[in-house]
């Protein structure tokens, strides 16, 4: 399913003509309808770390920039170093400048910025980072992004969760009664953040 036929979907949801083309479309409602699937793709990217959306970066010394399509860290254990073990996250620049200024074995890491820095400074070397990418758009032909670029382009995540997120943002800007279309978008997420963690 593409950018064009979710918004078509809604089309015959909200009684709206289906269109030959969205993207770059001159037709105040197709531009609505684009505006509405960045932003509900947006947040349906944020609220989970889908799988297809999971990256890695191997680290080559300390500070190492994140890579360009770096959103935040996976949960529990995202760095590890080349032997194994995992680093310890530090959450703030005051536990990190303390954390430094001691020699240890454990290994540490901490995002500052667009970069990440790691103690003791040597354990960076060959260290593998998960993180969950920006990038939730699969552009037409090939290649992935963060915002649309065309009818062809489809999501890193179902695809029905968009249809379910323009619906009710439609229905919401046109002063139209919504909670029925919102609560069937947030248990279609939850049971598809469940299947793609493979627990549904």
């Amino acid at each position: 399913m593409t950018l064009l036929t979710a918004v078509n979907e809604v089309c015959d949801v909200v009684s709206l003509d289906q269109f030959a083309s969205v993207y770059g479309s001159d037709d105040p409602n197709a531009q609505t309808m684009v505006a509405l699937a960045q932003e509900a793709g947006d947040e349906i990217a944020r609220r989970a770390d889908w799988q297809r959306m999971l990256a890695t970066h191997t680290a080559a010394g300390s500070p190492e920039n994140l890579p360009t399509d770096y959103q935040r860290m996976t949960p529990g254990g995202a760095v590890r170093a080349s032997t194994g073990d995992f680093f310890r996250p530090v959450t703030n620049s005051s536990q990190w400048a303390v954390i430094v200024g001691i020699p240890s074995i454990q290994p540490y890491f901490f995002v500052k910025g667009q970069q990440i820095l790691f103690s003791p400074a040597a354990s960076a070397a060959g260290a593998m980072v998960e993180y969950v990418s920006k990038n939730w758009v699969a552009l037409d032909p090939s290649g992935a992004g963060s915002t649309f670029a065309s009818d062809g382009d489809t999501t890193l995540f179902p695809e029905r969760l968009l249809i379910k997120g323009i619906t009710w943002r439609w229905k919401r800007q046109k002063g139209l009664a919504y909670e029925d279309e919102l609560a069937e978008f947030e248990a279609d997420l939850v049971q598809e953040i469940n299947a793609d963690r493979g627990v549904a």
